[in-house]
Protein backbone atom coordinates (compact mmCIF):
# COMPACT_ATOMS: atom_id res chain seq x y z
CA UNK A 1 0.00 0.00 0.00
CA UNK A 2 1.13 3.48 -0.47
CA UNK A 3 2.07 5.45 2.02
CA UNK A 4 0.10 9.06 2.04
CA UNK A 5 2.28 11.77 3.24
CA UNK A 6 1.54 15.13 4.34
CA UNK A 7 3.10 18.70 4.35
CA UNK A 8 4.03 18.42 7.92
CA UNK A 9 7.59 18.78 8.33
CA UNK A 10 8.08 15.14 9.55
CA UNK A 11 6.85 14.05 6.37
CA UNK A 12 9.31 15.86 4.49
CA UNK A 13 11.69 14.11 6.38
CA UNK A 14 10.16 10.94 5.83
CA UNK A 15 10.53 11.44 2.17
CA UNK A 16 13.79 12.07 1.98
CA UNK A 17 14.44 8.71 3.98
CA UNK A 18 12.67 6.75 1.63
CA UNK A 19 14.24 8.52 -1.02
CA UNK A 20 18.16 8.01 0.54
CA UNK A 21 16.67 4.18 1.36
CA UNK A 22 16.14 3.61 -2.17
CA UNK A 23 12.48 3.86 -2.22
CA UNK A 24 9.93 5.64 -4.82
CA UNK A 25 8.30 8.74 -3.83
CA UNK A 26 5.88 11.10 -5.88
CA UNK A 27 5.71 14.45 -5.25
CA UNK A 28 4.00 17.84 -6.43
CA UNK A 29 5.73 19.97 -8.59
CA UNK A 30 4.49 23.40 -10.18
CA UNK A 31 4.00 21.44 -13.88
CA UNK A 32 2.71 17.74 -12.46
CA UNK A 33 2.92 15.60 -9.93
CA UNK A 34 6.82 13.13 -10.65
CA UNK A 35 7.95 10.20 -9.59
CA UNK A 36 11.20 10.21 -7.71
CA UNK A 37 14.35 8.56 -6.81
CA UNK A 38 17.79 8.98 -5.95
CA UNK A 39 19.23 9.48 -9.38
CA UNK A 40 22.38 8.17 -8.18
CA UNK A 41 21.14 5.09 -7.33
CA UNK A 42 20.36 2.28 -10.31
CA UNK A 43 18.01 -0.01 -8.39
CA UNK A 44 16.08 2.97 -7.13
CA UNK A 45 16.06 4.51 -10.81
CA UNK A 46 15.53 0.93 -12.38
CA UNK A 47 12.88 0.50 -9.90
CA UNK A 48 11.11 3.88 -11.66
CA UNK A 49 10.39 2.29 -15.09
CA UNK A 50 9.33 -0.75 -13.47
CA UNK A 51 6.55 0.90 -11.72
CA UNK A 52 5.75 3.19 -14.80
CA UNK A 53 6.18 0.42 -17.09
CA UNK A 54 8.78 2.97 -18.99
CA UNK A 55 10.39 2.14 -21.77
CA UNK A 56 14.27 1.75 -21.10
CA UNK A 57 15.23 3.88 -23.98
CA UNK A 58 13.31 6.98 -22.78
CA UNK A 59 15.29 9.08 -20.76
CA UNK A 60 14.81 11.21 -17.21
CA UNK A 61 14.90 14.58 -15.56
CA UNK A 62 17.02 15.28 -12.93
CA UNK A 63 15.46 18.01 -10.53
CA UNK A 64 18.05 19.83 -8.26
CA UNK A 65 17.80 22.30 -5.63
CA UNK A 66 20.50 24.43 -6.22
CA UNK A 67 22.88 26.01 -9.03
CA UNK A 68 25.68 24.06 -7.27
CA UNK A 69 23.65 20.61 -7.85
CA UNK A 70 23.13 21.00 -11.68
CA UNK A 71 26.76 22.55 -12.31
CA UNK A 72 28.07 19.03 -10.63
CA UNK A 73 25.97 17.25 -13.16
CA UNK A 74 26.63 18.59 -16.53
CA UNK A 75 29.17 20.96 -18.70
CA UNK A 76 27.59 24.62 -17.57
CA UNK A 77 27.57 27.25 -20.33
CA UNK A 78 26.64 30.94 -20.71
CA UNK A 79 23.63 29.79 -22.29
CA UNK A 80 22.91 27.70 -19.74
CA UNK A 81 23.46 30.30 -17.12
CA UNK A 82 21.20 33.42 -18.69
CA UNK A 83 18.71 30.24 -19.48
CA UNK A 84 18.63 29.45 -15.45
CA UNK A 85 19.09 33.03 -14.42
CA UNK A 86 15.67 33.89 -16.23
CA UNK A 87 13.60 30.94 -15.78
CA UNK A 88 14.78 28.96 -12.69
CA UNK A 89 13.22 27.90 -10.28
CA UNK A 90 10.27 26.91 -13.05
CA UNK A 91 9.23 24.83 -16.09
CA UNK A 92 12.22 24.58 -18.06
CA UNK A 93 14.58 21.78 -18.10
CA UNK A 94 17.89 21.80 -19.95
CA UNK A 95 19.74 19.23 -21.74
CA UNK A 96 23.41 19.73 -21.30
CA UNK A 97 26.56 17.31 -21.75
CA UNK A 98 26.81 15.00 -18.81
CA UNK A 99 30.01 15.76 -16.77
CA UNK A 100 32.43 13.17 -16.45
CA UNK A 101 32.01 11.20 -13.36
CA UNK A 102 28.73 13.12 -12.05
CA UNK A 103 27.09 11.08 -9.75
CA UNK A 104 24.06 9.85 -11.78
CA UNK A 105 22.98 6.47 -12.96
CA UNK A 106 23.37 5.69 -16.32
CA UNK A 107 19.67 4.54 -16.78
CA UNK A 108 18.53 8.51 -16.13
CA UNK A 109 20.71 9.58 -19.32
CA UNK A 110 19.54 5.98 -21.19
CA UNK A 111 22.95 6.03 -21.97
CA UNK A 112 23.09 9.39 -23.41
CA UNK A 113 25.98 11.23 -23.36
CA UNK A 114 23.28 14.06 -21.84
CA UNK A 115 21.56 14.80 -19.09
CA UNK A 116 18.22 16.99 -18.69
CA UNK A 117 17.80 18.74 -15.40
CA UNK A 118 15.46 20.78 -13.82
CA UNK A 119 14.89 23.01 -10.60
CA UNK A 120 11.44 23.09 -10.19
CA UNK A 121 9.65 26.03 -8.43
CA UNK A 122 7.06 24.22 -6.36
CA UNK A 123 7.93 25.16 -2.81
CA UNK A 124 6.89 21.51 -1.51
CA UNK A 125 8.65 20.46 -4.42
CA UNK A 126 11.96 22.60 -2.80
CA UNK A 127 11.44 21.23 0.35
CA UNK A 128 11.58 17.81 -0.44
CA UNK A 129 14.96 18.27 -2.90
CA UNK A 130 16.89 20.33 0.06
CA UNK A 131 15.55 17.87 2.45
CA UNK A 132 17.64 15.35 0.30
CA UNK A 133 20.46 16.95 -0.53
CA UNK A 134 21.17 15.26 -4.58
CA UNK A 135 19.66 14.89 -7.88
CA UNK A 136 16.19 13.29 -8.19
CA UNK A 137 15.40 11.71 -11.14
CA UNK A 138 11.59 12.07 -11.75
CA UNK A 139 9.66 11.49 -14.60
CA UNK A 140 5.88 12.38 -14.37
CA UNK A 141 3.95 10.29 -11.81
CA UNK A 142 1.97 7.76 -14.08
CA UNK A 143 1.87 4.70 -15.70
CA UNK A 144 3.84 5.07 -18.63
CA UNK A 145 1.49 6.50 -22.11
CA UNK A 146 -1.14 7.69 -19.51
CA UNK A 147 -2.40 11.24 -18.66
CA UNK A 148 -0.43 13.07 -16.58
CA UNK A 149 -1.25 13.83 -12.77
CA UNK A 150 -1.91 16.72 -11.27
CA UNK A 151 -3.18 16.02 -8.13
CA UNK A 152 -2.05 13.05 -5.40
CA UNK A 153 -5.16 11.31 -6.51
CA UNK A 154 -4.20 10.86 -10.05
CA UNK A 155 -1.17 9.62 -9.06
CA UNK A 156 -3.03 6.64 -6.96
CA UNK A 157 -5.56 5.99 -9.78
CA UNK A 158 -2.70 4.31 -11.59
CA UNK A 159 0.17 3.71 -9.05
CA UNK A 160 -1.53 2.74 -5.85
CA UNK A 161 0.48 -0.21 -3.97
CA UNK A 162 3.30 0.10 -6.68
CA UNK A 163 5.13 3.10 -5.16
CA UNK A 164 6.70 3.68 -1.49
CA UNK A 165 4.73 7.14 -0.79
CA UNK A 166 2.91 10.28 -2.69
CA UNK A 167 3.58 13.34 -0.96
CA UNK A 168 -0.43 15.39 -1.47
CA UNK A 169 0.50 19.21 -2.34
CA UNK A 170 -2.63 20.15 -4.25
CA UNK A 171 -2.78 21.00 -7.46
CA UNK A 172 -0.10 21.47 -10.33
CA UNK A 173 -0.71 25.06 -11.34
CA UNK A 174 0.81 25.16 -14.42
CA UNK A 175 -0.63 21.76 -15.44
CA UNK A 176 1.96 20.55 -18.57
CA UNK A 177 5.44 19.22 -18.34
CA UNK A 178 8.10 21.34 -18.39
CA UNK A 179 9.50 22.87 -22.08
CA UNK A 180 12.91 20.70 -23.05
CA UNK A 181 15.49 22.44 -24.41
CA UNK A 182 18.44 21.50 -25.48
CA UNK A 183 22.20 22.81 -25.57
CA UNK A 184 24.27 20.24 -26.53
CA UNK A 185 24.90 22.27 -29.83
CA UNK A 186 22.38 24.74 -31.66
CA UNK A 187 19.51 25.40 -28.91
CA UNK A 188 16.70 22.99 -29.65
CA UNK A 189 13.46 22.80 -28.57
CA UNK A 190 12.92 19.20 -27.24
CA UNK A 191 9.13 19.24 -26.10
CA UNK A 192 6.94 22.58 -25.76
CA UNK A 193 5.78 23.22 -22.13
CA UNK A 194 5.20 26.10 -20.09
CA UNK A 195 7.87 28.34 -21.69
CA UNK A 196 6.97 29.27 -25.53
CA UNK A 197 10.10 28.90 -27.82
CA UNK A 198 8.94 32.90 -28.70
CA UNK A 199 10.04 33.48 -24.62
CA UNK A 200 13.23 31.26 -25.51
CA UNK A 201 14.17 33.44 -28.04
CA UNK A 202 14.29 36.51 -26.55
CA UNK A 203 16.15 35.41 -23.49
CA UNK A 204 19.17 33.86 -25.80
CA UNK A 205 18.95 36.57 -28.48
CA UNK A 206 19.34 33.75 -31.24
CA UNK A 207 16.93 31.36 -33.53
CA UNK A 208 15.47 27.99 -31.60
CA UNK A 209 15.75 25.28 -33.72
CA UNK A 210 12.80 22.44 -33.18
CA UNK A 211 13.33 18.84 -33.08
CA UNK A 212 11.72 16.41 -35.71
CA UNK A 213 9.48 13.41 -34.48
CA UNK A 214 12.02 11.13 -36.60
CA UNK A 215 14.83 12.52 -34.66
CA UNK A 216 15.66 9.59 -31.62
CA UNK A 217 14.43 10.15 -28.78
CA UNK A 218 16.97 12.37 -26.92
CA UNK A 219 14.20 13.58 -24.22
CA UNK A 220 10.97 12.58 -22.34
CA UNK A 221 7.43 13.08 -23.72
CA UNK A 222 8.78 12.09 -27.33
CA UNK A 223 7.18 9.01 -27.97
CA UNK A 224 4.32 9.32 -30.64
CA UNK A 225 1.87 7.85 -28.44
CA UNK A 226 1.54 9.53 -24.50
CA UNK A 227 -0.46 11.11 -21.87
CA UNK A 228 -3.14 8.76 -23.24
CA UNK A 229 -6.68 8.14 -21.50
CA UNK A 230 -8.42 4.90 -21.96
CA UNK A 231 -10.96 6.40 -24.39
CA UNK A 232 -10.12 7.49 -27.38
CA UNK A 233 -9.88 10.91 -28.31
CA UNK A 234 -11.66 12.81 -31.22
CA UNK A 235 -9.53 16.53 -31.79
CA UNK A 236 -10.35 19.63 -33.07
CA UNK A 237 -13.96 18.55 -33.09
CA UNK A 238 -15.81 21.16 -34.83
CA UNK A 239 -19.47 19.88 -33.25
CA UNK A 240 -20.12 17.34 -30.56
CA UNK A 241 -21.60 13.84 -31.57
CA UNK A 242 -24.01 11.57 -29.67
CA UNK A 243 -22.64 9.71 -26.62
CA UNK A 244 -19.29 11.74 -26.17
CA UNK A 245 -17.64 13.15 -23.46
CA UNK A 246 -17.06 16.56 -24.48
CA UNK A 247 -13.77 19.07 -23.86
CA UNK A 248 -14.36 22.45 -24.77
CA UNK A 249 -12.27 25.80 -24.88
CA UNK A 250 -14.05 28.94 -25.15
CA UNK A 251 -17.95 29.81 -24.60
CA UNK A 252 -19.90 26.62 -25.17
CA UNK A 253 -21.95 23.91 -24.13
CA UNK A 254 -19.93 20.92 -23.23
CA UNK A 255 -19.32 18.64 -19.85
CA UNK A 256 -16.18 20.07 -19.09
CA UNK A 257 -14.30 23.65 -20.23
CA UNK A 258 -10.77 23.99 -20.73
CA UNK A 259 -11.45 27.72 -20.53
CA UNK A 260 -14.38 29.50 -20.80
CA UNK A 261 -12.34 32.67 -21.53
CA UNK A 262 -10.60 30.94 -23.95
CA UNK A 263 -7.38 31.61 -21.71
CA UNK A 264 -4.65 29.34 -22.45
CA UNK A 265 -2.76 29.67 -19.34
CA UNK A 266 -5.64 28.14 -17.61
CA UNK A 267 -6.74 25.65 -20.02
CA UNK A 268 -3.01 24.16 -19.67
CA UNK A 269 -3.62 24.14 -16.16
CA UNK A 270 -7.03 22.04 -16.45
CA UNK A 271 -6.01 19.85 -19.58
CA UNK A 272 -4.78 16.99 -17.72
CA UNK A 273 -7.23 16.85 -14.48
CA UNK A 274 -10.17 17.22 -16.76
CA UNK A 275 -8.96 14.39 -19.03
CA UNK A 276 -9.33 12.43 -16.22
CA UNK A 277 -12.10 13.24 -14.66
CA UNK A 278 -13.87 12.96 -18.55
CA UNK A 279 -12.24 9.00 -19.19
CA UNK A 280 -13.59 8.32 -15.58
CA UNK A 281 -16.91 8.76 -17.09
CA UNK A 282 -16.53 5.36 -18.97
CA UNK A 283 -17.42 6.72 -22.38
CA UNK A 284 -15.80 5.45 -25.13
CA UNK A 285 -14.59 8.95 -26.98
CA UNK A 286 -13.23 12.01 -25.80
CA UNK A 287 -14.28 14.61 -28.26
CA UNK A 288 -12.08 17.80 -27.85
CA UNK A 289 -12.25 21.20 -29.62
CA UNK A 290 -9.92 23.22 -31.40
CA UNK A 291 -7.82 24.83 -29.25
CA UNK A 292 -5.52 27.98 -30.97
CA UNK A 293 -1.90 26.99 -32.35
CA UNK A 294 0.11 29.21 -30.56
CA UNK A 295 2.16 30.53 -27.46
CA UNK A 296 1.01 27.79 -24.43
CA UNK A 297 -1.50 26.05 -26.99
CA UNK A 298 1.44 24.35 -29.08
CA UNK A 299 2.16 22.81 -25.71
CA UNK A 300 -1.64 21.82 -25.41
CA UNK A 301 -1.38 20.67 -29.10
CA UNK A 302 1.35 18.29 -28.85
CA UNK A 303 0.35 16.88 -25.51
CA UNK A 304 -3.98 16.31 -27.14
CA UNK A 305 -2.26 14.95 -30.66
CA UNK A 306 0.34 12.44 -28.47
CA UNK A 307 -2.88 11.06 -26.72
CA UNK A 308 -4.41 10.66 -29.26
CA UNK A 309 -1.85 9.03 -31.13
CA UNK A 310 -2.26 5.09 -32.24
CA UNK A 311 -1.37 3.07 -29.51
Amino acid sequence: MTERLTLAEADIVRAAEIWRAGGLVAFPTETVYGLGADAGNDKAVAAIFAAKDRPSFNPLITHVASLDQAKALAVWSDRAEALAAAYWPGPLTLVLPLRDGAPVSGLVTAGLDTIGIRMPAHPVARRLLTAFGRGVAAPSANRSGRISPTRAEHVLDTLDGRIDAVVAGGASQVGLESTILGLTGKPTLLRPGGITAEALVGTLGTHVFTRRDTEAISAPGQTPSHYAPRATLRLNAAEWQDGEATLGFGDMPCDLNLSQSEDLSEAAANLFAHLHALDRSGREVIAVAPVPHRGLGIAINDRLSRAAAPR
